[in-house]
């Protein structure tokens, strides 16, 4: 008996849909037209940004297409690709299903607002300027059900050169704790976007207070981090004054007074303008017996970062003080005296450090440092 055969739609073959993806019906093959998937993600502070993507060649069996994609294999601008009636239909950024970009909040991208979610993502070439746009519709195949009306944002970017790409490749090629940029590269072009997220502090901060809100609450270690952060970040200053009075004295969390509960309490009190009970905590905190040099000399670290330099260098004497002779006590006055103008002081302390280094490491930054100091540079 003959088999009988069916006529496969035009269309169908443009998509890149085999035979035997069409007649298996749900059964597992491998990539069509040996474009595997692939997949990146990068955090933006506590945002997750996410693209899928299937990753053609550029040399294809027999087929080395360099210097034929761009203009070529992908056009300029908008194409007809004869199927289910797109007459101007974007790239798919990628090969076979949907490219999808998804994000768990919102984030602007190239200066617009994204709304959280996932999204069909496509490209609109050009020579001199490139279309970005992020689609409603996450289920389609490539471009060829592309609609115009479910556009979710339409964002410009230009294209830059890049070093060869074999596979089409998504990388995050800048990362900052509150923006990042992605780029597409593929042969010796990249496609760069920039996605940023508004008040990324505030996002932490919201994260903490629900992370405390639960068993992450019975711990003090974990009320006195917050604190810290909010203190580093200078945000949620009020909230952040309780939650380290918590951190000090709370039963509930199983508060602890020591020294790093104690001089992030004084950090935030005069934050919120407390100035006398700042200053009284923090003398208790030097004095407590939970107090360390290396703490103590990270304390006047952080008061030297905040400008407070004479006050620093007071800390840096108290360490001295109370732990004699002991490591980091000498580099710290090198770097208080330093910062206030005194540079042979500084030049001293720095050679009773440099005998004292515990390692190569720390022996070669004191070198370092005591020679820009003895040519009259300043240290970091």
């Amino acid at each position: 008996m003959a088999r009988r055969l069916f006529a496969i739609p035009a269309f169908v073959l443009l998509l890149g849909a085999s035979v035997s993806m069409l007649a298996a019906g749900g059964l597992t093959l491998p990539p069509n037209g040996e474009n595997p998937q692939a997949s990146v993600t990068q955090a933006i502070g506590p945002v997750e940004v996410k693209i899928d993507y299937s990753s053609p060649r550029v040399v294809r069996g027999p087929n080395d297409r360099r210097g034929k994609i761009w203009g070529e294999l992908v056009p300029w601008g908008m194409s007809d690709l004869q199927g289910n009636g797109c007459k101007e239909c974007p790239w798919r950024a990628g090969a076979n299903e949907n490219t999808l970009f998804t994000v768990n909040h919102e984030v602007k991208v190239q200066g617009q607002t994204l709304a959280a979610g996932t999204y069909g993502f496509h490209l609109i070439p050009g020579q001199d300027e490139w279309t970005a746009i992020f689609s409603k519709d996450t289920a389609n195949w490539g471009s060829f059900w592309y609609d115009p009306a479910h556009d979710a944002l339409r964002v410009k970017t230009k294209a830059t050169k890049s070093e060869y790409h074999e596979w089409l490749t998504y990388e995050f090629i800048e990362r900052e704790p509150a923006k990042a940029t992605v780029a597409l590269k593929w042969e010796e072009l990249a496609v760069p976007l920039t996605i940023t997220v508004d008040d990324v502090n505030k996002l932490w901060v919201d994260r903490m207070r629900a992370d405390l809100h639960g068993f992450t609450g019975f711990s003090w270690q974990n009320w006195q981090q917050a604190a810290a952060f909010c203190a580093q970040k200078k945000v949620n200053l009020p909230e952040a004054l309780t939650w380290a009075q918590r951190a000090v004295s709370d039963p509930f969390s199983g508060g602890q007074e020591n020294f790093q509960t104690l001089a992030t309490l004084a950090r935030l009190q005069e934050l919120n303008g407390q100035q006398a009970e700042a200053a009284k905590t923090f003398e208790k905190a030097l004095n407590h017996r939970t107090a360390g040099p290396v703490q103590i000399h990270l304390a006047a670290r952080q008061m030297m970062t905040d400008g407070r330099k004479d006050e620093a260098v007071r800390v840096f004497q108290f360490n001295a003080k109370r732990f004699p002779n002991e490591w980091p006590v000498h580099v710290g006055l090198m770097r208080g005296y330093a910062a206030t103008g005194d540079k042979k002081k500084a030049i001293a302390e720095g050679k009773l450090a440099l005998a004292q280094a515990p390692d190569d490491g720390n022996k070669k930054n004191l070198e370092r440092m005591i020679k820009q100091l003895e040519s009259g540079g300043e240290i970091n």
